[in-house]
């Protein structure tokens, strides 16, 4: 077993037999967790053991990605304000009374749509590394190794497409049946006009959704653990859906009980991580606003605060975020490992890993003995 995959090992269970009367031995624990099957508990604690230990390399990837992005999609958005630059003033300007040609409006609608697909393109990319950074990185901790940024940098980017590819395959499967429902449900009202059957159909919509969306969670759970296998097994995206599936089959009330609470564990603490920011950035944006005059444009000093605010604000949301999809592709990537020590015998996996990795103890030295004297009474006297 090399160090950038977990192949199958179908073995026994982890630990020995218990002795007659006495507690079950104690699981070995390398890393952040316990090599048996985990409880929720053991997922959390495991999470943030993680986090905690692992800091310094998932912040450098995450602002690393960041850094790349956020350029990318500046440039993206600069591209087409420049080329649409002559149809703004006549569509958001137009002359009293009239309304702006086709000629300049279609251009604008045209650049928004190919924007908003390359932006989403890039999210989605840049998404990609973080979520196949989290398993990377649990993968070190739980084996209890030390972690670098430049392997891991590497490894992220690597696995990014795979990885993008797994999610967007698990997301359209998981929405399809939303997706259904709105194409069979919009094309209906738009055909009934104003009348009482559009009020109908406007009332029927929930009672769709009743039946889409459940079906869309149990889809979501049962391919959740694609990112996981995307990375830790080097498969690719459909190959990570079937493994995702087979995994959770049989465990579906669990994984989607243990995600749920992990979620909304991860929501609470990303709130808490935006409230100081928020608070300080309204603090400072509240002498921008009485500051400013009746008439007339706002001090150099009112602006510095309100661009010293926003930046605040806009900071507060990115941590915010940022803990929140990391943690839960951590939580995930837990699962991933808990399923496979219960069903495939991983715990065995990793100890014969690292007791092929450990180096070999030197041999023993031999005893030291002292040098023989010479016959008794060969001293003179």
């Amino acid at each position: 077993m090399t160090q950038n995959s977990w192949p199958g090992a179908h073995g026994g269970g982890w630990g020995g037999a218990p002795q007659w009367g006495g507690p079950p031995p104690a699981a070995p624990q390398p890393g952040v967790i316990p090599l048996r099957p985990l409880a929720l508990g053991d997922v959390i604690t495991g999470s943030f053991a993680t986090v905690r230990a692992h800091w310094k390399t998932l912040a450098g990837v995450v602002l690393a990605v960041q850094a790349v992005v956020l350029p990318v999609m500046a440039l993206v958005v600069g591209i087409a304000v420049a080329a649409v630059h002559d149809h703004l003033g006549p569509v958001f300007d137009p002359p009293f009374g009239e309304d702006p040609a086709a000629e300049h409006v279609v251009p604008l609608v045209v650049a928004a749509v190919v924007v908003f697909v390359l932006l989403m393109a890039i999210g989605v990319l840049g998404m990609s590394v973080i979520a196949a950074l989290c398993p990377a990185v649990l993968r070190e901790a739980v084996m209890g190794r030390p972690t670098g940024f430049r392997a891991l940098w590497r490894s992220s980017v690597r696995r990014a497409p795979a990885v993008a590819g797994a999610m967007f395959l698990s997301g359209l499967i998981a929405g399809s049946p939303v997706f259904l429902v709105l194409a069979v449900w919009l094309p209906l009202v738009f055909s009934a006009g104003s009348g009482e059957g559009a009020l109908a159909l406007l009332g029927f919509l929930p009672l769709l959704m009743l039946a889409a969306v459940p079906l869309a969670v149990w889809l979501g759970i049962r391919f959740g653990l694609a990112p996981a296998v995307v990375v830790l097994e080097g498969a690719g995206p459909v190959t990570g859906l079937r493994r995702s599936a087979a995994l959770v089959r049989g465990e579906w009330w669990r994984i989607f009980g243990y995600t749920l609470v992990a979620g909304m564990l991860a929501g609470a603490i990303a709130y808490a991580i935006q409230i100081p920011f928020n608070l300080i950035g309204t603090f400072a944006m509240m002498p921008v606003l009485q500051g400013i005059p009746e008439h007339g444009t706002p001090s150099a000093g009112a602006i510095a605060a309100a661009v010293f605010a926003v930046i605040l604000l806009l900071l507060g949301g990115a941590a915010g975020q940022v803990f929140q999809i990391g943690f839960s592709h951590l939580a995930s990537a837990m699962l991933y490992v808990d399923q496979r020590m219960r069903r495939e015998g991983l715990a065995e996996a990793i100890l014969a890993d690292l007791a092929a990795q450990a180096p070999a103890a030197p041999p023993a030295a031999a005893p030291v003995t002292a040098a023989p004297h010479g016959p008794a009474g060969d001293g003179g006297s």
